[in-house]
């Protein structure tokens, strides 16, 4: 059974893996088994990651510095990650930008920099490795970060969400019609997780701890997510266990999508 979750010899690239979600699961994939890089914008981020990961697990990680919205990286970060002799079989899309502003005043330039950021960086992720999946007929795994917003537009939060829901939801369609495009040997998922304790999420939750615990209220698990609960659902997803699962959105969302 354990077999069924080991990463052992595989090769995975998490883009966004210098920090909260990413890093998280980069370390549960190393702990797993895997050949793992990590890719961000910054390469001091990256660096701090992959020692917080050493200490963490006993495990080094490699680091590409990657502006994933940019197409032409996105090619360098393709060859840089598979020139040793080893493939890429799994990819991870943990990258993601969030500002938030009434629907009535959200500026342009922002909605431009959330889609870049959070879709169309995806796109260009799964088209070039998948492209490169597919044509070597490696059994891949694509893995996009969502969030409960792809579905769920208010509450649990409060307002502000109109281009981070509209994100999301590409995400999620985004996601589908990968795994159509790369069947039947690349599965294709999503993991949509609530409100969780991550940089990006700094200055957006409330200040007063009451006020966060009126917002875990909302979820039968009565908590804030932790980056830590993305990591087994990752995992699920990048092994055999997931074989016959492709175009799904799991979500380790302490029951929100349930209720809401």
């Amino acid at each position: 059974m354990k077999n069924l979750f080991d990463l052992t010899g595989k090769g995975a690239v998490i883009i966004g893996g210098a920090g909260g979600i990413g890093q998280a699961i980069a370390q549960g994939f190393a702990e797993a088994g895997a050949r793992v890089v990590i890719s961000s914008r910054k390469e001091k981020a990256l660096r701090r990651a992959k020692q917080e990961i050493l200490e963490a697990s006993g495990v080094s990680v490699r680091c590409i510095a990657c502006d994933a919205s940019d197409e032409a990286e996105v090619e360098a970060l393709l060859r840089d990650s598979t020139a040793a002799p080893e493939q890429i079989d799994i990819l991870v899309n943990a990258q993601g930008f969030n500002q938030k502003y009434p629907g009535t005043e959200f500026p342009a330039d922002v909605w431009d920099k959330m889609f870049d950021t959070n879709v169309k960086s995806l796109m260009l992720t799964c088209k070039h490795f998948g492209k490169y999946m597919k044509e070597r007929g490696i059994h891949g795994k694509i893995i996009n970060l969502s969030s409960v917003r792809g579905v769920r537009a208010v509450g649990n939060g409060g307002m502000g969400n109109v281009g981070y829901c509209a994100t999301k939801g590409a995400v999620d369609m985004l996601t589908r019609a990968y795994a159509s495009d790369l069947r039947p040997h690349i599965q294709v998922n999503a993991i949509g997780p609530t409100i969780t304790y991550t940089p990006m999420m700094v200055g957006l939750l409330p200040d007063k701890e009451e006020d966060r615990a009126k917002i875990a209220s909302a979820m039968p698990a009565m908590r804030i997510g932790m980056p830590e609960d993305c990591v087994g659902p990752a995992v699920f997803l990048a092994s055999a266990a997931s074989d016959f699962v492709t175009g799904q959105i799991i979500y380790p969302d302490g029951g929100l999508t349930a209720v809401g």
